[in-house]
């Protein structure tokens, strides 16, 4: 603000000097220098004259402080030319996976003998000083320097940091690129080297991407350092217009919700920190372009304090499955479940429906999607050779005199009247008793032809036969646990709290019905004996999909995983069956961990993501 106040004074004088002369004098300065008027952008820090050092960095994993840096690429430009450039592999320290191997091209006999960070780090903190640090992606990138430099008590120094990714998102329109990926950007502004996840080349690239960047600032009327850093905070005026809506909200855990002038709900969320969290949505720190959109048309904000997290979570669900606010993405339709339906007749079949109906028949489920019942189903009739037709059948009598999937042992053909309604219904019965209780029976016979199929190197046909046993299994496992829960007409439980309490909560039939915190020091059980007393009542006879929607009742089932929760009473036992589903998750752990030998990615690992994947950008 000082050089901006001293350039002020400068024109000005400049200005009333030009007045005093007469119209058509050109102005002068002391022994007749010719004075030059400034330009408004050239009252602060023109971009055209800011040193800016661009980084990019190749790491061991995506986990700032866990994973280490392995190459660091950096390139300082202003006014558009090169000053210099900074490149060096690092020794992580530690092996390098195959998959990142593969990914950068760096190895670890690459690396053995490069420099550890240590030496590295100061070397590069002195070629960046001073100058605005840029990076795509910058969250990445910064986060693994900071993190270095917390490991090797190094100071950071506050620079200005410019993240590309952000300003392509606010520059481009979809119109122009699909995506704000360094190489779709690389391509877009003909940047002269391409990114190949290499440290230095990406660096490169991103110097071109920037330099686009900027000539398209220009004409939004951003030409100065601050103006930039202003223009990436996505921080619009209807945002800082608004703040004031965050003003009385309480300190307490609950659910708010931001409504227009009409008011109808635009967006329901959750908080531990009620007035902390609407507040996030004024400032910087929210980034995303729909929120910025939906806070324009916010003119209330209503809230609901809850007694703990959990009552929160419930609630944000119900009202979100309820009201389903337009800016919203997740939960809308969680009420509505998938079921495979089989029917009652004398030679059941499966079926996929959308809700359960008191026509006696059972149903399998609740499933996530179609496309999950139908891969279950495939799945089951792999195992066990129920019919598929839709034909109405009746013992005794042959609707025709082959049946195709019967030819190649997928059916046990009742429609050539081959079987008995009993021998039927053992095939049924098996399905039933693989379902809810023991499913080991059921994939025995798939894992035995998955074995045969990856002996014969059939890699494709074993993997999408992989792919039905896991879903059977997950399917399995999920109706397990919900029925299990659902079971119970009633179960009280406590968590812990930070400070010395417990976090209560009364669950019925897998519905959440009474929530309460006992203060550290006060007696809890009094407390649970008032809450199951005023709790709210359920149907005796209710299904899990008529007590509560599926999502609630997942979201109880993981709070009552987690440590420190202790059941306090319940009405009957809470159990999974001996040889249920959940004992094969190890084994389709393990099986999921491997690939075909054949396949150069069979090692592949999901990375661990604190900031950003790890390499979106490219």
């Amino acid at each position: 603000m000082k050089s901006q106040g001293l350039s002020q004074r400068s024109l000005q004088l400049r200005t009333a000097q030009a007045e005093r002369r007469a119209p058509g004098s050109r102005p002068t300065g002391p022994a007749g220098a010719a004075f030059t008027q400034l330009n408004f952008d050239e009252l602060d820090e023109p971009l055209r004259t800011t040193t800016f050092v661009v980084v990019d960095l190749e790491t061991t994993g995506g986990a700032a402080g866990t994973d280490s840096i392995t190459e660091i690429g950096a390139v300082k430009v202003c006014n558009g030319e090169v000053m210099g450039e900074f490149a060096t592999l690092v020794d992580p320290g530690a092996p390098i996976s195959p998959f990142i191997s593969v990914l950068t091209g760096i190895t670890d006999r690459m690396v053995s003998q490069a420099p550890r960070i240590s030496a590295v780090l100061p070397a590069f903190l002195e070629f960046a000083a001073g100058s605005v640090l840029v990076a795509h992606n910058a969250p990445f990138d910064v986060g693994f320097l900071k993190a270095a430099c917390a490991a090797h008590a190094t100071r950071w120094p506050n620079c200005a940091v410019v993240d590309t990714a952000v300003l392509a998102r606010r520059v481009l329109t979809r119109d122009e690129v699909p995506n704000c990926k360094l190489a779709t950007l690389a391509v877009f502004f003909a940047a002269t080297t391409t990114p190949n996840h290499r440290a230095l080349s990406d660096a490169r690239a991103t110097v071109d991407v920037l330099h686009g960047l900027i000539s398209r600032l220009g004409t939004l009327g951003v030409h100065s350092l601050p103006e930039l850093r202003a223009f990436t905070a996505q921080v619009t005026d209807a945002q800082r217009r608004k703040r004031h809506l965050a003003d009385g909200l309480p300190h307490a855990p609950g659910v708010y919700v931001f409504s227009d002038a009409t008011g109808t709900p635009l967006y329901v969320g959750t908080s531990k920190d009620l007035r902390n969290r609407v507040r996030q949505y004024f400032v910087a720190s929210e980034t995303r372009s729909r929120m910025g959109e939906m806070i324009g048309l916010a003119e209330s904000v209503d809230t609901i304090v809850c007694a703990h997290a959990l009552e929160a979570q419930v609630r944000e669900l119900r009202m979100i499955t309820a009201l389903k606010p337009r800016y919203n993405r997740r939960s809308k339709n969680s009420d509505r479940t998938i079921w495979l339906k089989l029917t009652r007749e004398a030679f059941p079949r499966l079926s996929v429906v959308r809700e359960i109906k008191a026509d006696g028949a059972d149903y399998l489920g609740p499933l996530r999607s179609n496309r999950q019942a139908e891969q279950l189903r495939d799945a089951i009739h792999d195992a066990v050779p129920l019919r598929q037709c839709t034909d109405r059948l009746l013992p005794g009598r042959a609707v025709r005199t082959a049946c195709t999937l019967a030819g190649i042992g997928k059916c046990s053909a009742p429609c050539e009247d081959e079987v008995t309604p009993g021998y039927y219904g053992q095939l049924v019965g098996r399905l039933l008793e693989a379902w809810r209780a023991d499913v080991s029976t059921l994939i025995a016979p798939l894992r035995d032809r998955l074995t045969g199929l990856s002996a014969a190197q059939r890699y494709e046909e074993a993997a999408l036969l992989r792919d039905r046993i896991a879903t059977l299994v997950r399917s399995c496992a999920r109706t397990q646990s919900l029925s299990a829960i659902t079971a119970i007409d009633e179960l009280v439980a406590a968590k812990p709290d930070s400070s010395g309490g417990w976090e209560l909560a009364v669950i019925r039939r897998g519905r959440l019905v009474g929530a309460e915190v006992a203060p550290r020091g006060v007696p809890p059980l009094p407390i649970v004996d008032s809450m199951v007393s005023t709790a709210e009542a359920v149907a005796d006879d209710a299904g899990p999909a008529l007590v509560a929607v599926v999502e609630e009742t997942e979201l109880l089932l993981r709070w009552l995983g987690e440590p420190g929760v202790r059941l306090v009473r319940s009405t009957h036992s809470w159990a999974l069956p001996a040889a249920g589903a959940a004992r094969q998750r190890s084994w389709l752990a393990s099986t999921s961990s491997h690939g075909s030998p054949t396949d150069p990615f069979a090692d592949r690992r999901r990375l661990a993501m604190t900031a950003r994947p790890a390499r979106p950008g490219l």
